[in-house]
């Protein structure tokens, strides 16, 4: 029987649930709809939030999501388990909720290392890889760029090279689904108490890869077709102890992941940095004169796909326009708000040294 200590609990967390002795530390293992699995020291029990929690919970980033610590009550190791509050998040995988305006939705929480999934066929695109850096190292996880089916790729060495350019210094993994040894290509990511997730979309190999880690065939997979296109198969999010050291947490495939944040500072750090050598401090590097990035354009050192991008993400994320001073005081927000509301994140905000006279 697995126990909490399975699913990577760590110093930090077991410190923070010591301030609430009424209540016992769990760890969200996995969702379904308007329940959770969590697992505890007395094993694994199906839980629900509270009705105060419910009430207090603004967005859907605030609910629990799979990796979330949290603190419940359970009557007796039979009963169902209530949630009661979610401890500290170490960090949130967050994408736009879909068909909900301004919402974000927790895709997994306290990840350490996230793992970007893309196949080498017609899922192939760099857009959707700078995508997903931008939101995973806003996250606060350690994303590491992962290359499936490099069978099916006429030109395994440019795919690579392309790939390489934009990983803001990401690990990059290129791998074929009948490789013998998937699972000694991850083995060093893992350690006690690191949690691992799967980013990516449906059909490329995520769950092929995960039963390789786990050592047995705990996932479905789906034969792939005539297409080159895997087929969906994951439909929650759940999180697995891993034989290598800490646990791994599957996602369901996404067609399209929204930035509801991003940190572009990583994901385009070379025109970031570039834009410090703009002649206006505010350039918007669409057309005024002495712009440091434009000209890096112009000269092939920047690619104009590549900025095009850059525009995309930087508007979606809502930063269009902002200084760097003002991106970083909303993020500070956005972090306490998923938590703590809007009233502590604004008090956060007021009060923080950093922010004063602002």
């Amino acid at each position: 029987m697995y126990t909490l200590k399975n699913y990577g609990v760590t110093e930090r967390f077991l410190a923070e649930a010591t301030l609430f002795p009424t209540y016992q530390l769990g760890r969200v293992i996995s969702q379904y709809r308007g329940k959770y699995k969590v697992a505890t020291d007395d094993g694994e029990a199906l839980a629900q939030i509270s009705g105060k929690l419910r009430f207090q919970t603004e967005e859907l980033a605030q609910y629990p999501a799979v990796g979330d610590f949290v603190l419940l009550t359970q009557e007796t190791t039979e009963s169902e388990a209530v949630i009661h509050q979610i401890l500290t998040r170490k960090s949130i995988f967050l994408r736009k909720a879909v068909g909900i305006s301004g919402q974000a939705q927790a895709v997994a929480a306290n990840i350490d290392t996230v793992f970007l999934c893309m196949s080498l066929d017609q899922n192939f695109s760099l857009n959707r890889m700078e995508r997903y850096l931008s939101i995973a190292w806003d996250s606060g996880a350690i994303p590491v760029i992962v290359l499936t089916k490099s069978d099916l790729c006429e030109d395994l060495e440019t795919a690579i090279g392309e790939i390489e350019r934009i990983s803001a210094f990401s690990d990059v993994i290129a791998l074929s689904m009948f490789d013998e040894a998937i699972a000694e290509r991850f083995a060093p990511y893992f350690s006690k108490n690191q949690t691992c997730a799967f980013i990516g979309s449906s059909g490329v190999g995520k769950s092929t890869i995960i039963n390789k880690l786990l050592g047995e065939e705990l996932l479905e997979t789906q034969a792939i077709g005539k297409a080159h296109k895997g087929r969906h198969t994951t439909t929650g999010r759940e999180m697995y102890p891993c034989p290598f050291g800490g646990v791994v947490i599957d996602t369901p495939g996404m067609r399209e992941m929204g930035a509801e944040s991003a940190d572009l500072s990583k994901a385009f750090h070379e025109i970031e940095e570039l834009a410090e050598q703009c002649k206006f401090r505010n350039c918007t590097h669409r057309g005024e004169p002495g712009c440091a990035v434009l000209a890096a354009v112009q000269e092939g050192r920047i690619d104009q796909r590549r900025l095009e991008s850059y525009f995309k993400l930087q508007q979606e994320a809502a930063y269009d326009g902002l200084s760097s001073r003002e991106i970083e005081a909303k993020k500070f927000e956005r972090m306490f708000k998923e938590v703590g509301g809007m009233k502590n994140a604004r008090k956060f905000t007021k009060e923080h040294p950093k922010h004063k006279g602002r």
